[in-house]
């Protein structure tokens, strides 16, 4: 079944321009075709799972109940009103034929023929084959993940509450109230550290359960915690994480799982009803199948965000290896630059301003950004943060966090609910409800990202 058209080989019709990929790279190509190209110039297209690009930094403060799921989720068709939404996944690219193969959420599978093709597909969590963790592990990627994550801790203390002073239901009351995380990155670092602090904002809704009771584990293969943002701040979170009693095991990874306990790389198995895995991420399966060049998992690119090899194909944002022009070197090759939201956006932007050249509107231009910073909230006032190099910890810090979330944000209606989020959660209780409204087996990595399911290796 074709679900398009394209305007190769006959005059007088447009030429279509196809975006793969609804994330913070496809939208602001989008945005800027729209205001570059007249809409005579050229059909803009595009294929996504979901209506809404997702603000993935604040899915922590989703799993906390800071902040409403649906206020991150920002709304495509109301900022790309001149773009057909064809709701949906890539599956493949027939790059000679000039087609994509996708897969909608019902039904049978589609053609989309493309004149342009940009390929801002994202990434997905970093899925290793560890016996259990594709069961077991819970990834913090979309808002799926984050609901059921908000609801799973939730029971975990609920059912630990109720269990009885017995030997035995001491045993199982100390594993349901036991956290591993793994990854001392971004996600896994502020997923532990806003949620041990949520959980004593909220510690009255259980009769004998204190957050105190609750033994949080945090392990990486890495020698510190948060190393984007340097040893410093890197030294600062991990004494701040001791201090709240974070067990913090560095240079440690996860050997298995199962259902009952989390055996590590140090020799100790630990009874556990909760994995978090926040090892990082990857680029998406798609760009794989490509047949084309990759560095490190990642499509290679021009500085010109082109495709080299694959004419009329542009890449950019977590699936694209974009070399760093603003990048400090000592004259070797040119590092990536990072899969940050923020280059993302502004690679994205770039993109979209070469794509309505190559059709005649303006002139190309090499991708070149420094980077502005990155924050991470830890809880409380609690935040590091290094804006243009300057290190920031405590209030401060925290201000420049959220302050910066507010101005990457795409649209103004979510700024102003997420901003009045951090308000209401400042003057009013908690929220520590259980919803109870995603399923287990959909909320798990495979599922809930759109990825193919990863082999479990076995132990030798």
């Amino acid at each position: 079944m074709a679900v398009g058209s394209s305007a190769a080989g006959r005059p007088g019709t447009r030429p279509q321009v196809v975006v793969v990929g609804g994330g913070f790279a496809g939208l602001a190509a989008l945005q800027r075709l729209q205001r570059s190209l007249p809409p005579e110039a050229a059909d803009l297209v595009l294929v996504t799972p979901t209506d809404y690009l997702l603000y993935s930094p604040l899915l922590p403060e989703v799993a906390t109940g800071v902040v409403e799921a649906r206020h991150i989720a920002v709304s495509l068709r109301r900022l790309l009103p001149r773009v057909r939404l064809v709701l949906g996944r890539v599956e493949d690219v027939d790059l000679p034929g000039r087609t994509v193969t996708l897969r909608p959420a019902h039904g049978e599978p589609a053609t989309l023929r493309w004149d342009r093709l940009v390929l801002t597909p994202g990434s997905v969590t970093r899925q290793l084959p560890v016996p259990g963790v594709p069961e077991h592990g819970r990834a913090l990627k979309t808002l799926v993940e984050a609901v059921f994550l908000r609801d799973h801790l939730l029971e975990q203390l609920d059912l630990a509450d109720a269990l009885p002073d017995t030997p035995e239901g001491r045993a199982e009351r100390a594993a349901r109230l036991t956290v591993v995380a793994v990854g001392a990155g971004y996600t896994g670092t502020e997923v532990v550290a806003q949620t041990q602090r949520w959980l004593r904002r909220i510690e009255s809704r259980w009769d004998r359960t204190r957050a105190g009771d609750v033994r949080w584990v945090l392990v990486d293969l890495a020698p510190a915690v948060l190393p984007e943002l340097g040893p410093e701040l890197g030294r600062r979170a991990l004494d701040l994480l001791a201090r709240r009693g974070v067990e913090v095991r560095l240079r440690t990874s996860v050997v298995s799982a199962d259902e009952e306990a989390v055996v590590l790389t140090d020799g100790e198995t630990v009874p556990t009803r909760t994995l978090v895995w926040g090892a990082g991420v990857v680029a998406s399966p798609l760009v794989g199948r490509l047949g084309l060049p990759l560095r490190r998992g990642r499509l290679v690119v021009d500085a010109d965000l082109s495709v080299p090899g694959a004419p009329g194909v542009w890449a950019a944002g977590d699936a694209a290896a974009v070399p760093d022009l603003a990048a400090h070197h000592d004259g070797g090759a040119l590092p990536d630059t990072p899969p940050t939201a923020q280059h993302a956006q502004r690679q994205g932007a770039g993109l979209g301003r070469n794509v309505a050249a190559d059709l005649g509107v303006g002139r190309p231009r090499r991708y070149r950004h420094r980077d502005l910073g990155l924050v991470a909230d830890l809880g409380g006032w609690d935040a590091v943060a290094r804006p243009l190099g300057i290190p920031l910890t405590g209030p401060v810090a925290k201000v420049v966090t959220r302050g910066y979330h507010l101005y990457a944000l795409p649209a103004m209606a979510n700024r102003v609910r997420v901003a009045a989020d951090w308000l209401f959660q400042t003057l009013l209780p908690p929220e520590s409800t259980q919803l109870s409204v995603v399923r287990p087996e959909d909320a798990r990595t495979a599922t809930a990202q759109g990825i193919g399911a990863v082999e479990p290796s076995v132990p030798s």
